[in-house]
């Protein structure tokens, strides 16, 4: 007769000896991150929020405001396997995937050789990822969900840790894709990158235009990631924030009585969102130091979390609102 185990929960003293730990890290990383990318807090922290909950994000802002740079340094300080595929309106999905290629032996007897394609990576960088039309969009949908690929009817999984960091201009739509919301769904956070602060456009004045270039340093690895990862998902929710988490969500649906919802969006966030929340609200604390996330967590993530999951009524766009308001409002009553 088989008897089942469950898994004893981590003490709290072993769980602070190992936040400590991760927050040693975490600071490292920062630094790392900021010997290379100068101002933009907000960016990194949300960016780095995504990976550390083991998850996706979509990087949205104008050409010039070190999008790629940013994920390119990601992949060194972390010590990922980076990949970049540059969307185009004529990329196929075995551009991405890889396919199979017919092979003969010397005895003439012939087979076929999957050739993996850029997927296969730790960090996949999809620049201006709108660019590409929706049937190479797809091919992420499944690697992003379930962390493999089936090509031939056969499945071939991906490193682990996988993550994609998709880039998007926000201006410039001509020629572009619009992503399926099914797609959107599955990044875990839109981060919004605006133009650097006087300071920090100073400094990269004095700093990027010289004969050397501040050059990324690696300070992690893929496998202590994956444990700060661990650590994350088994770091307490107090019953304030599952409150907090379900109300917000809950109340970003149209049909769930809030009369500025009803008004103004045309279909809200699923429960994807709900889990994206948590998640990321268990990164920012520790991110911060703190063992446990706070409602204060749950405001601060509202917008990256909530805001590609939304849409609006025609009536709400034609009276100049926007997304970024409707989340706002809903998260001041949490």
């Amino acid at each position: 007769m088989s008897v089942m185990v469950k898994e004893s929960p981590i003490n709290e003293k072993d769980m602070i000896a190992q936040a400590e730990a991760a927050l040693a890290d975490i600071s490292r990383v920062r630094d790392g991150v900021g010997r290379v990318i100068f101002g933009q807090e907000a960016v990194v922290e949300r960016t780095l929020v995504a990976l550390l909950a083991g998850g996706h994000a979509l990087l949205v802002g104008v050409p010039g405001l070190a999008k790629t740079k940013l994920v390119e340094t990601l992949g060194v300080v972390l010590g990922l396997d980076s990949r970049r595929i540059q969307f185009t309106p004529d990329l196929m999905p075995s551009d991405i995937l890889g396919s199979e290629v017919m092979e003969q032996d010397e005895a003439g007897k012939r087979s076929f050789r999957f050739i993996s394609g850029p997927i296969f990576a730790q960090l996949l960088m999809a620049d201006e990822i709108n660019r590409a039309s929706p049937r190479t969009q797809s091919a992420l949908l499944q690697a992003m969900q379930e962390y493999h690929v089936t090509i031939a009817g056969v499945r071939h999984d991906l490193p682990a840790p996988f993550h994609v960091l998709a880039t998007q201009n926000p201006l410039e739509q001509e020629g572009t894709y619009p992503l399926p919301e099914a797609q959107l769904d599955r990044f875990l956070m839109q981060v919004d990158i605006l133009y650097p602060e006087i300071e920090a456009e100073r400094r990269i004045l004095l700093e990027t235009t010289g004969i050397e270039d501040a050059k990324a340093q690696n300070v992690l690895q893929p496998v202590r990631l994956k444990e700060i990862q661990t650590l994350i998902r088994r770091m307490p929710v107090p019953e304030s924030v599952v409150d907090a988490i379900l109300k917000l969500v809950r109340s970003a649906r149209p049909g769930q009585g809030n009369t500025e919802t009803d008004k103004h969006v045309a279909w809200g966030p699923g429960p994807r969102a709900s889990q994206a929340l948590t998640l990321c609200a268990r990164a920012r604390a520790l991110y911060d130091g703190r063992l446990a996330p706070s409602v204060d967590d749950i405001r601060a993530l509202a917008e990256p979390v909530l805001q590609h999951r939304m849409a609006l009524t025609f009536a709400a766009r034609a009276e100049g609102t926007t997304v970024r308001d409707v989340v706002a409002k809903l998260a001041k009553g949490i």
